[in-house]
């Protein structure tokens, strides 16, 4: 939420900046008087700018400052709309109407005052409770820290003592953990992230007690989300194997246990937690569970350990204090604790009584590589039989993966390849590419082909020293990198979930080049960072969604253990499962997170039906299902500041709606979000926002049925992002989605609103739930209702009423107040033909799309100046649905069941158009009125009909145009066509029909000596 309120605040806080740095704010300041009240805005403004990049940069959270940030959003939308409504009205006062004119120029002043007043205000209240440190303090801080730590890290007895410390509290644990006690302790472990770990004390004590066999059973484990116990106790079984081996090796003999061992190992999983339980009740066991987030995650993990009177110890990581001293037994006593480091954050909680001691060693060195590292020893073909059996366990839960696991195995193992290769695999989150790739990576056909492997996955905020550290780790053994340590090896690396560029870039140099056939796997999220890692786009993998058999397979796999045909076994549950697979939509991670969660309870109907109806507040508040929406959150909270609005408003449109690419991105413009940068136009901008949501995967691509035009035409959002999007969206009354069942409190100003098809409320209900006095734009998707549009909408730039039905000419007679409107659609409205006069007065529009209408252009569209996308045309009439409509309007007139504005509607309908129609051939173009060639601005226009010479002469004049689609081109204007294409210099796209079938093509554009493509 936090990062959402930053992002819209610089958004919103850039817009305002903009405009008020603008020549036309200038000029209304000077008009009115108020330049100074103008200059001490504009300078505020750039204050608050400055103060929200620190706050960006500092990562801070804090409540109050967070509540700052959202007042400073605000003003900042007052202060946009009030510099552009002084500039719009003042354009239209007249010096003949001098007292009036007067008040009016009074009444704008005063609200510039009032402005500058609550832009004070806020302002004040950043110093007066000191929220945002100066950029100087900050520096100067880190810059003390700095020398601070380079000066300690300098001196010798520093590193000593450090190194001393770090004995006496491995040495500490130890003791803590060999306490004589015959029964099961649970020791909590609390620190934070940067001293738990393979770093930490306890990774040293775990391996020192290892090395000394002080348990007969060890394991150490790092939560993986969503928790499964399944896989938590195979992967503890998989290293009693391991373990198990590694002394039949060195003892050249077999014993029971082993083969108690494998029985376990190949046990199914719905016996595994008992036959678990009955293995290590005889035995003394010491197992480390790294990575505990909750209480609960323990309550779910802790029956599997036996509670035996061996001496077994477990010992529970985690970076919150609670988790900690909770998972302490007995639970009802307060326990007892202990600080290992004074500087540092890292905690003991046990028991009381837990501490006498009556054992204590050396810890000495640790390796975490000690019985893992077949480089290193002859062991590693004793491995390779359990190796197997967990490639084998793994390849059966990869479902629908098998085909780019055998991509990239077959990229790795490439022996043409002589030359170090990057392989990319990107997607968006909760697609499996870690669960992927760290399959691919413990295959073991790869065992001899490399001489050193390592997988690492990159932690936030990314660390380089901790990442060379960790790979130090798994391929030396040593604690630290060290120059060198890959020369004349052949390696496999595994770099999981990169967020940036940068941190490729920092990293890649560590990694030798030359002469190694080595090879390294990438994963990450964004498209962007993919191709940086790769150069060869034969090494990018993108990971999709999965297929329907097989989303269903892993769904039925996670419910009932096995693949089922539900059709077959359980038919009563086949209806509320489709639904699921639509709601998951292919991603595994809510595939599995949803299964894993319905496994747990009766596998009825009616409990499927109950996610199925509330699976937006399950996501919220049900913790088990909580790991879909932690994953979809980091994609989002990755997002640079300027493209989070963008994502929020996707939550505009509707479940599985496909959102057209040109419709988004004028949207964008218009709404501000997309504006021209060193000279980059505003199109540019947001056709670059467009692919940029694309390529971090956080919107669907469809591609155009024509490969010729090679370019994605429209976009879906995942369900689960939508969900995302939703709810962030309305944290920050960004946009209001007005359906059935929505809330009555909208809790502040709502700046978008969207009318869904389903909501059935009427005016009262219209007026109680919105305030419409601040919304900015305003999309209604299904039935019009004439109450939807109001006078009191002063602000609105965007009014999408595509492809709405029952809305009629009436509707829309003052539509021309709406001054500050900058896209209008109307697309697909059939039952409107006409547009007022007063639409000249919508000085600001940048976007009219009347396609599918039957709409013809009112004179006064000339006077739109900053009009670029004219969209019309392209309703072909059909006979009978004409015939069809005048005999519909005829039979309306005989039942006298209409008011006076409906009558209009239908007589204007009957005898301007579909008489007409029916007398003559009507085209897909248009006519564009006399002076169009004032529309300078314009980028788009078709379809237009040309068949009259003097539209051509008005199209010849628009030279700024990219886009031009044109019908009734014919043997007579031919000539003077071409003559047009020669002087649209920008010309990039052309579209060009006949109407009659009798007027061919062929050689009309014989004269244009190079046609745009």
């Amino acid at each position: 939420m936090e990062a959402t309120a930053l992002s819209l605040g610089k958004s919103v806080l850039d817009g305002a900046l903009g405009y008020a740095k603008s020549a036309v704010a200038e000029e209304v300041a000077l008009q009115l008087g108020v330049q100074r009240d103008h200059a001490f805005i504009r300078e505020e403004l750039e204050m608050m700018q400055a103060f929200l990049r620190a706050v960006h940069e500092e990562r801070d959270d804090h409540k109050v400052l967070m509540t700052w940030v959202k007042q400073v959003r605000d003003v900042a939308y007052d202060a946009e709309d009030c510099l552009q409504h002084c500039s719009v009205h003042l354009k239209k006062l007249s010096w003949w109407r001098l007292p009036s004119t007067l008040r009016e120029r009074h009444r704008i002043a005063k609200k510039m005052k009032e402005l500058r007043a609550r832009v004070e205000d806020v302002s004040q209240r950043n110093l007066r409770y000191q929220l945002v440190k100066s950029a100087a303090g900050s520096k100067s801080a880190d810059d003390g820290a700095e020398l601070s730590g380079s000066a300690g890290s300098a001196t010798m007895s520093g590193i000593e003592e450090a190194q001393r410390q770090q004995n006496k509290s491995t040495a500490d644990l130890i003791q803590l953990i060999r306490k004589k006690d015959e029964g099961l302790r649970v020791i909590g472990v609390w620190g934070t992230g940067d001293v738990l770990g393979e770093k930490s004390i306890v990774k040293r004590a775990y391996d020192a007690l290892k090395r000394n066999k002080k348990f007969q059973c060890h394991a150490w484990i790092s939560m993986v989300r969503p928790l499964n116990t399944a896989e938590i106790l195979q992967d503890i079984v998989m290293q009693f194997v391991v373990d198990s081996l590694e002394e039949e090796t060195k003892t050249h003999t077999t014993t029971s246990e082993a083969e108690d061992l494998w029985r376990l190992w190949t046990t199914k999983e719905g016996d595994l937690a008992d036959e678990f339980k009955k293995f290590l009740n005889e035995k003394s066991y010491l197992i480390v569970v790294n990575d505990l987030s909750t209480v609960d995650e323990w309550n779910q993990i802790r029956p599997c350990f036996p509670t035996n009177n061996k001496g077994s110890r477990l010992l529970v990581c985690t970076e919150h204090v609670k988790v900690a001293s909770l998972c302490v037994e007995p639970s009802t006593l307060l326990p007892e604790h202990k600080q290992f480091f004074p500087d540092k954050t890292l905690y003991a909680f046990y028991a009381k009584g837990s501490q006498d001691t009556s054992y204590s060693m050396d810890p000495g060195p640790s390796s975490t590589t000690d019985t893992l590292d077949d480089s290193n020893s002859g062991d590693g073909k004793c491995l390779t039989r359990v190796e197997t059996n967990f490639t084998a366990f793994k390849e059966s839960k990869l479902i629908g993966r098998k085909g780019e696991k055998s991509k990239i195995l077959n990229l790795i193992s490439n022996q043409d390849s002589k030359d170090f290769e990057v392989i990319s695999v990107w997607g968006m989150g909760g697609l499996g590419k870690t669960i992927l790739v760290k399959d691919v990576y413990q295959s073991h056909e790869l065992n001899a082909i490399f001489d050193k492997r390592a997988c690492v996955t990159v932690k936030r905020p990314f660390n380089r020293t901790d990442v060379l550290n960790s790979l130090a780790e798994q391929l030396s053994g040593q604690k630290q990198w060290e120059h060198g340590i890959l020369d004349g090896k052949k390696y496999l690396i595994v770099l999981d979930d990169l967020y940036s560029t940068k941190e490729w870039t920092d990293l890649e140099s560590y990694f030798p080049r030359i002469v190694t056939e080595s090879r390294i796997i990438v994963t990450t999220r964004v498209n962007e960072i993919a191709r940086h890692c790769s150069s060869k786009t034969t090494h990018i993998l993108e990971l999709k969604i999965l297929e329907e058999k097989d989303a269903l397979d892993l769904f039925t796999e996670k419910v009932f253990g096995k693949i089922t045909n539900l059709n077959e076994d359980c038919p009563e549950l086949s209806e509320e499962a489709e639904l699921i697979m639509k709601k998951c939509k292919g991603l595994p991670l809510a595939i599995v997170t949803i299964g894993g969660f319905l496994a747990k309870q009766p596998k009825t109907p009616m409990e499927w039906k109950k996610l199925n109806l509330h699976i937006s507040a399950e996501l919220e508040m049900n913790q088990g299902l909580g790991n879909i929406k932690n994953v979809l959150n980091k994609s989002y909270d990755g997002l640079p500041y300027h493209l989070k609005p963008c994502f929020l408003y996707l939550s505009i449109f509707p479940e599985d709606h496909n959102i057209k690419r040109g419709r988004l991105v004028r949207r964008w413009i218009a709404e501000g979000y997309s504006t021209e940068v060193h000279g980059k136009s505003s199109t540019d901008i947001a056709e670059g926002q467009f692919m940029e949501l694309i390529g971090r995967s956080m919107m669907l691509p469809n591609k155009k049925k024509d490969s010729s035009w090679k370019v994605i035409d429209s976009c879906q959002i995942h369900d689960l992002l939508r969900e995302i999007s939703i709810s962030k969206a309305a944290e920050e009354n960004l946009v209001f989605r007005l359906e059935e069942g929505c809330s009555s409190n909208t809790n502040g100003t709502v700046r978008h609103l969207a009318v869904s098809a389903n909501w059935k409320g009427d005016q009262g209900d219209f007026e109680n739930v919105v305030d419409v006095s601040r919304i900015r734009s305003l999309t209604v998707f299904g039935e019009w209702k004439p109450f939807f549009i109001s006078d009191k909408m002063r602000f609105l730039r965007v009014l999408d009423l595509q492809d709405t039905w029952d809305l009629r000419n009436h509707h829309l007679e003052h539509i021309g107040k709406l001054l500050h409107l900058r896209y209008l659609s109307l697309k697909g409205c059939r039952g409107i033909y006409h547009l007022p006069g007063s639409v000249g007065n919508m000085r600001q529009l940048q976007t009219l799309d009347i396609r599918s209408t039957w709409i013809m252009l009112p004179k006064t569209i000339i006077k739109l100046k900053q009009l670029q996308y004219l969209r019309v045309g392209g309703l072909n009439s059909d006979r009978f649905f004409l015939l069809e409509m005048f005999l519909g309007n005829c039979a309306a007139f005989c039942a006298h069941q209409h008011t006076m504005e409906t009558w209009r509607d239908r007589c204007a309908e009957c005898w301007c158009v579909t008489m007409p129609a029916l007398a003559r051939p009507f085209s897909g173009g248009i006519s564009l009125p006399r002076g169009a060639r004032n529309l300078k601005a314009l980028r788009e226009l078709g379809e237009v009909n040309i068949s009259d010479v003097n539209t051509l002469k008005e199209i010849k004049s628009l030279t700024r145009l990219t886009k031009l689609k044109v019908e009734g081109i014919n043997k007579k204007n031919c000539h003077e066509f071409c003559s047009t294409l020669k002087v649209l210099r920008n010309l990039e796209s052309l579209a060009v029909s006949t109407f009659r079938q009798e007027h061919s093509l062929h050689g009309c554009l014989d004269d244009v000596s190079s046609p745009p493509q």
